[in-house]
Formats: structure tokens, C-alpha cells, sequence
């Protein structure tokens, strides 16, 4: 599937503000952004500018460099000192990029360094996206108009030969880069899971307790770094695997996983990046979340799926 994005604003960034005719005017409702970023100074400008430029701009917004070796701290440092609702949190090098759970450990060095603790909504947000300057207002329309509705976020795209195609995946998940949780949801699942697979714990825990999870595919975002490309695709894909693991995944369902990816580029050795990965768990490289009513609950809804029974994979 194709589909373009809405022009973005254009800004003066001598003084950080979009030189349209966009309204800044306050949220309704408060909504606070959290995003770990680590070298990427090529990308996270054009995701401030995209936030600047929003119809409804977020009460407080901490961008925390996670040990960038690169101009990245240098470019927050200086939006923050002339934006008075965005702050750095600066994090030591420590010598690698960590996937999964270090993320998550970014992610609440800035949530524990928030200044306003009076938000409604709490996001996660990638530093490499760019998307149109009514996205947040549009996704928080639709929490008001669903009531029971969680956690949410717009669908990612990515440039493929001059195009941007949607990343495929089922309606109930949302992408990590762009996660927004309603703040009654958040403390019900007790916020996030230190380690690979949160992304997946998270809707799960979210849907057990009644509420839900969906991606809206009208409200898209452009990620400028295609997905696995910073740990290169063997690298991510033995992650994915390992977040099954330690998500609790049916091996039943794994298996079916295995044989549907098998016929997805990287062909074959992409699945087998992600059995290894998986199975790396039973050898003690991840530990599985001690969850015993999560874990019931995701194969359930699994063993639903292979059986095409109602679940939260439909």
C-alpha cells in the first residue's frame, strides 16, 4: 500500500516557531512526550520541528539522549534552551546501542525528570519521524470518541524506492516509535516492561484488563529510519524473537510465526535470525516475564488466532 503524507510546516529555527498559519493553541486535554534518541542527529530535528508545528502542542516534552556520540545532544540542547516546555536529559555513552530494554531505560530517565505530573496522556515517542501538524489533535478525537480505547497511535511508513509503504501489522498493535497511553490505562498496566517485548506486554496487559489497543491507519507518520536498520537485520530480527520469548509466546503460535516469515524478505534467514533469537531464551539470554495470568491470557488470544476464533489479533 502507497499513500503520501500532508506537507509539513516549514520553520525559522533561529526562533524555533513554523512561519504557517498554524494555531498553537494549548491541549484540551494534557498530554506529556517522552523520547529516548541516540545518534540520530540526521533525523531528530525534522521530528521537533513536527512537533512544534502541532495544532495541539503537548504540556511538557523530555527528549533524553541516550549516550549519542554524534551532534544529537547539541541540537536538543538547543531547542530546549529557547522552548521553555522542552527538556534534555543527557545519559552516559555506554559504548553500544542496547534494544529492547534499553530504550525503556531511557525512556524513564525522562519520564522520572517530568516536571508536570498533571497529564492525561503519556507518549513515546521515536526521533526520527515526521508526520502532519494535526496528528495529535486527530488521535486524541479518537480517545474522546472511545472511551475505552487505552493505548493508540497512527501507522508507520517508510520510503521504498522513492514511495512510502505501510508497515504491515495487525490493527490491536502499535508500533513503538508512537505510543500514546491514556494515564487510567497506564496505571493499570503499571507503565512499562525493562526488556524486549515490552512493546508486545504492554497492549496485551492493556486488552487482559478491558481496555483497548489500535493503530489508525488515516493518521500515518514517515520514519526516517527504517525499522532494524540501526542494529542491522540479523541483529533485529534475533531481537524479535527474543521479545517473543519473553513476552510468553505460545509455542504453537511461534511456530506458525516462523513459517509465515520464512517467506519475507530477508527470505529463510530471517526467520532463522528470529528462531535463534527465541530460542536463545530457553538458554538463559532473556528472562521471561513473571506474569503467569499475562501469559494465559497472550496464548489464549494465540491459540484464538490459529484457530480463527475471536481475538485481539483481528
Amino acid at each position: 500500500m502507497q499513500f503520501s503524507i500532508p506537507p509539513m510546516p516549514t520553520f525559522d529555527r533561529a526562533s524555533a516557531s513554523p512561519t504557517g498559519n498554524l494555531s498553537m493553541k494549548p491541549a484540551p486535554i494534557g498530554y506529556v512526550i517522552i523520547t529516548p534518541v541516540r545518534d540520530e542527529e540526521k533525523f531528530v530535528e525534522g521530528t521537533i520541528k513536527a512537533v512544534i508545528g502541532q495544532t495541539v502542542r503537548p504540556m511538557e516534552w523530555v527528549i533524553v539522549d541516550d549516550g549519542s556520540t554524534d551532534h544529537t545532544g547539541e541540537i536538543i540542547d538547543d531547542y530546549a534552551s529557547r522552548i521553555p516546555w522542552i527538556h534534555a536529559v543527557h545519559r552516559k555513552n555506554r559504548g553500544h546501542r542496547k534494544s529492547g530494554g534499553g530504550v525503556i531505560e531511557a525512556f524513564y530517565d525522562g519520564y522520572n525528570a517530568l516536571q508536570n505530573r498533571s497529564w492525561d496522556f503519556v507518549v513515546k515517542l521515536d526521533g526520527d519521524l515526521t508526520f502532519a501538524h494535526d496528528y495529535f489533535e486527530k488521535i486524541f478525537n479518537r480517545f474522546d470518541e472511545q472511551q475505552d480505547l487505552g493505548v493508540a497511535g497512527g501507522i508507520i511508513s517508510n520510503a521504498v524506492d522513492g514511495t512510502l509503504r505501510l508497515e504491515a501489522g495487525p490493527r490491536f498493535h502499535v508500533r513503538g516509535a508512537t505510543k500514546i497511553y491514556r494515564r487510567q490505562c497506564w496505571e493499570a498496566i503499571e507503565g512499562l516492561h525493562l526488556a524486549p517485548g515490552w512493546d508486545t506486554i504492554d497492549e496485551v496487559k492493556a486488552n487482559m484488563f478491558g481496555w483497548r489497543s489500535q493503530t489508525f491507519p488515516e493518521l500515518q507518520l514517515q520514519q526516517h529510519r527504517p525499522t532494524g536498520t540501526a542494529d542491522g537485520w540479523w541483529k533485529d530480527r534475533a531481537k524479535n524473537g527474543r521479545a517473543y520469548y519473553v513476552a510468553g509466546y505460545h509455542p504453537l503460535f511461534f511456530a506458525a510465526k516462523f513459517f509465515y516469515r520464512m517467506s519475507k524478505p530477508p527470505y529463510v534467514v530471517g526467520a532463522v535470525a528470529m528462531g535463534c533469537g527465541f530460542l536463545s531464551g530457553y538458554f538463559g539470554a532473556a528472562k521471561r516475564i513473571n506474569d503467569p495470568r499475562l501469559v494465559k491470557y497472550l496464548r489464549h488470544q494465540q491459540i484464538n488466532r490459529l484457530l480463527g476464533r475471536k481475538t485481539v489479533w483481528r
